[in-house]
């Protein structure tokens, strides 16, 4: 791995700034953020995304490697759930196995927007399309959790055919995170058809703001990622390194699979992101809400104190580094 990539990486704000939020725990520092202002921030970072990700699929269309790619990243988010639950109820129970699994084979929007920001840094191109893998990968996760739940511990659970499937499906396309992905998406793509000043009038505010929205978040993000590392003692030395060696696993068949459809570097390199970024927001809401016999600690502190962190200081760099390797020619 090139070290340049990852001194460039860690002096970039976002991330000096998520190195401060865990800085003020470690230390005793009473810094806090109102609890209304992170949830405001991610709203504005994925509507902002989801809009500009809009505008570029329209210019795009979904013709040469758009549909492949999005197709790909679906099934990547409805495979991995199912190997990473086969290895980790090797140690754990079916319920917790199941949440952790879904929780892997989902999505970080954070981490996939620190990898654009990191993208634009070193001046790489990438295509605004990823944007629709990424609001596409979250829910199969999720219902790919509960059918394991159901199918493999149908015996400790007896309610399980009785399971609101009605409750599932709403959480798993409802959810704030991917419905306002996918509603700027689309918004995106109607203002880019119809009125193209209405996207230039946008700019200022999906645009200039961005950068420092971002910084603003990851100060938070490092605050709430110290707090949970308490958690991580219950989570154990194997959840610990399933936490990181997944994350590896799941990057190195993104990276062929990118190479395979003939992605350029930006692009491959969002598209390994969103393998091997783990979800800490939309599916443990959801984990909570259909599988209550799994332990949040575990599912969440692996995936926002260690999965998270790791993707954000060192995995983006190593992914570019391998994307290097393998795409030699790519520009």
């Amino acid at each position: 791995m090139e070290t340049s990539l990852v001194l460039q990486n860690l002096l970039t704000p976002p991330v000096l700034f998520f190195f401060l939020g865990v800085l003020a725990v470690l230390v005793g520092s009473d810094l806090e953020i109102p609890a209304p202002l992170p949830k405001l921030f991610s709203l504005y970072l994925l509507l902002a995304i989801g809009f500009r990700g809009g505008l570029e699929l329209a210019h795009s269309g979904l013709g040469g490697q758009v549909l492949p790619t999005i197709v790909a990243a679906i099934l990547m988010s409805l495979v991995v759930p199912i190997y990473s639950f086969w290895v980790l109820k090797t140690k754990l129970d079916n319920f917790n196995a199941a949440a952790i699994a879904a929780t892997y084979g989902s999505i970080s929007a954070v981490t996939f927007i620190t990898a654009q920001s990191f993208l634009e840094s070193q001046k790489i191109g990438f295509d605004g399309f990823m944007v629709a893998a990424l609001a596409l990968m979250e829910s199969p996760a999720i219902i790919v959790g509960l059918l394991l739940v159901k199918l493999a511990a149908p015996q400790k659970r007896p309610d399980t055919k009785g399971m609101r499937w009605g409750a599932v499906l709403h959480e798993a396309f409802l959810n704030s995170s991917v419905f306002l992905l996918i509603g700027s998406l689309i918004i995106g793509v109607l203002v880019a058809t119809s009125s193209p000043h209405g996207a230039e009038k946008m700019l200022p505010f999906t645009d200039k703001l961005f950068y420092g929205a971002l910084s603003f978040f990851l100060l938070d993000m490092g605050i709430v990622a110290a707090q949970r590392l308490s958690d991580l003692r219950k989570a154990g030395p194997f959840l610990i390194g399933f936490s990181v060696i997944m994350p590896l696993f799941n990057a190195v068949v993104g990276a062929f699979i990118a190479k395979g459809l003939g992605l350029g570097h930006g692009n491959a390199l969002l598209f390994v992101v969103l393998c091997a970024s783990a979800s800490y927001i939309a599916v443990p809401a959801a984990m909570r809400m259909t599988v209550p016999e799994a332990n949040p600690s575990l599912y969440i502190s692996t995936a926002l104190g260690v999965t998270f962190p790791f993707n954000i200081i060192v995995g983006i760099p190593a992914y570019m580094a391998l994307i290097n390797t393998l795409l030699p020619a790519a520009s």
